[in-house]
């Protein structure tokens, strides 16, 4: 069957996966809540009649503002089938940004998933006047429940039946289908539109690299307003995969340990954690225990993807597997085939230990402007290479201009920045999409990522340095949480850092160091921890990159704090006003 448009999805579920029991399901009070394909489709269906009774109409935009669950499905696709325009926004903006957003896409409709965020929306009502309803899809005591756009009067029903099939028969792929509004992290948030053709075109893409199946269970737990969650999403539907929605980031491990996904998406932010748990558990064993998890360790970092790993390397591997990593993907429910990762710089020492504890990270790149997957690691060795974003998605095309700059063209490219032209004229030159990340093509074909052309900085000298690369490496330390290298203008590159307060709290314990953060990060020990951790990594750099001065913050950086984007990456700009009188200090003298 040939899709076209998203809508299109629904008729896999009317036909060949018409018997799916769980095609979505999302956890309420804590029981997960299963819709099968023929819920889906008439939930779908009905809510496109109710979009058109309540006067919203094909062109109009509807802001949805909601965790991830089946419902945010049902809503999607009915606005997709009426010609709606899908603008999916983060779940923890604050309410004058929310205002400000809803304002500049014109919306006419809010829906939002629970009392909070309907506090939040009513707070600046009277400052959106062109939002004409306000629904929720929890029940609320102050605003109209979700299900209420159902009923329609039964002699409206067939009218707006065939109204909706009208319009669906005039929607073409190059349409518009949604507007998402990129997080922002090095300036204003731009709006950007993707139609039909450039959502499926990645989810094609997706799930020829995935190869879900109908009996096999995706977890989403990424935002699933992000369109790299998005694209997760409907190439899991494609396949007929069923899809469950876990509560939040905090209750991965138990939704992992319950549905035993065969897949999920994540971050690098996420895996970082992830393995620095692991690496804590691995330090609180004694004896042989603990000989063997580091020597299983010691031994996945120098994981080769290439079959260059030899026999003797592959026998002590399969013993490694057999004592060490089976937990691994026992504690990830034992099925995970692979997890697609994206949205920031995988760091290398990561993706070689999952590769070796058989746990395959298939690491990707894109943007929102891309819909979003430009290159992708497969499983398959001819495609794959570790240390790469991988080799081209399928129907795209990459190249690289003279300055370095990593330029795309394809059916995924989208259609433009809303209400910017002369920005979209300038990142959309003779159909290639200028990216702003730097990279180079390797002699195989692989992509790899240096930096953000507009985080690249330059030193007094005239030196430039790539920030991104220094920072991803110093994650590598299990003492450093974040880190920001900085040196814009300045003599010599330096560091503001966020510790790993579990980590150094533990390395204080052990040599009863006490005080709050603020009076640990201050302990001479402590800093000469760091000071040591710094010199080993200025080793591995050249003379312009080595960090000259660092200094610790006790601050954890978060998205609810404000220094991390919802896709977990530094917000530069928030930092530097945060820490402005801190990082003058480290540049003085």
């Amino acid at each position: 069957m040939k899709l076209t448009r998203t809508f299109d999805i629904l008729d896999l579920y009317r036909t060949d996966y018409r018997d799916k029991a769980d095609a979505l399901a999302g956890k309420e009070k804590g029981k997960w809540i299963k819709y099968s394909s023929a819920e889906y489709v008439d939930f779908s269906d009905r809510l496109s009649c109710g979009l058109l009774a309540l006067g919203i109409q094909k062109g109009d935009k509807v802001v949805t503002i909601s965790n991830n669950r089946p419902e945010w499905n049902f809503f999607d696709m009915a606005f997709s089938q009426t010609g709606v325009i899908h603008v999916p926004l983060f779940s923890n903006l604050e309410a004058e940004a929310y205002q400000n957003l809803i304002n500049h896409c014109e919306a006419k409709m809010v829906l939002v998933s629970d009392q909070e965020l309907a506090d939040k929306i009513s707070s600046v009502k009277a400052n959106i006047p062109g939002v004409k309803h306000i629904y929720t899809l929890d029940k609320t005591e102050s605003l109209p429940f979700w299900k209420d756009i159902l009923e329609i009067n039964q002699d409206q029903l067939e009218p707006l039946k065939e109204k909706v099939e009208v319009i669906k028969a005039g929607i073409q792929p190059n349409d518009c289908v949604t507007l998402i509004y990129t997080s922002g992290t090095t300036g204003t948030s731009k709006g950007v539109m993707l139609s039909h053709k450039n959502l499926l075109s990645a989810a094609n893409s997706a799930s020829n690299v995935f190869k879900l199946q109908k009996h096999h269970r995706y977890l989403s737990i990424l935002p699933i307003c992000h369109v790299g969650e998005r694209m997760g999403c409907y190439q899991s539907q494609l396949s007929g995969c069923s899809i469950y929605y876990g509560e939040n980031l905090a209750t991965i491990a138990a939704d992992l340990q319950e549905i035993k996904p065969h897949g999920f998406g994540a971050v690098p932010r996420i895996l970082e954690k992830v393995y620095d748990k692991i690496i804590s558990k691995g330090e609180k064993l004694t004896g042989i225990k603990k000989k063997l998890f580091f020597w299983a360790l010691k031994l996945g970092l120098d994981y080769k993807s290439d079959g260059k790993n030899g026999i003797w390397y592959e026998l002590k591997l399969k013993a490694a597997n057999k004592i060490i990593f089976s937990k691994w993907r026992s504690a990830m429910g034992g099925n995970v085939m692979s997890i697609g990762v994206g949205g920031a710089a995988l760091q290398p020492h990561l993706e070689r230990v999952f590769w070796a504890a058989g746990i395959k990270l298939l690491n990707m790149y894109g943007l929102t402007e891309t819909a979003p997957i430009i290159t992708i690691n497969r499983a398959e060795t001819a495609k794959l290479k570790l240390g790469t974003v991988g080799y081209v998605a399928e129907n795209v095309e990459i190249k690289i201009a003279e300055d370095g700059e990593i330029l795309c063209k394809g059916p995924n490219v989208m259609i433009g920045y809303f209400k910017d032209e002369k920005t979209t004229e300038q990142v959309l030159v003779d159909g290639w999409f200028h990216t702003g990340d730097v990279g180079k093509i390797d002699e195989d074909g692989f992509l790899i990522i240096t930096d953000r052309k507009k985080e690249i900085f330059k030193l007094s000298n005239g030196k430039y340095v790539s920030p991104q690369a220094i920072e991803n490496m110093m994650k590598e330390s299990l003492y450093i949480d974040q880190v920001m290298v900085i040196g814009e203008g300045e003599k010599f590159t330096s560091a503001l850092i966020s510790p790993n307060i579990d980590a150094l709290k533990n390395w204080c314990s052990e040599r009863k160091i006490g005080g709050s953060v603020s009076e640990k990060i201050e302990h001479p020990e402590v800093k000469k921890l760091y000071h040591e951790l710094i010199n080993q990594f200025n080793n591995r750099l050249n003379q312009d990159e080595k960090v000259k001065r660092h200094k610790l913050v006790a601050d954890e950086w978060t998205p609810l704090t404000g220094e991390l984007s919802p896709t977990l990456k530094l917000k530069r700009k928030v930092l530097h006003e945060k820490y402005d009188s801190i990082i003058k200090d480290i540049f003085r003298n």
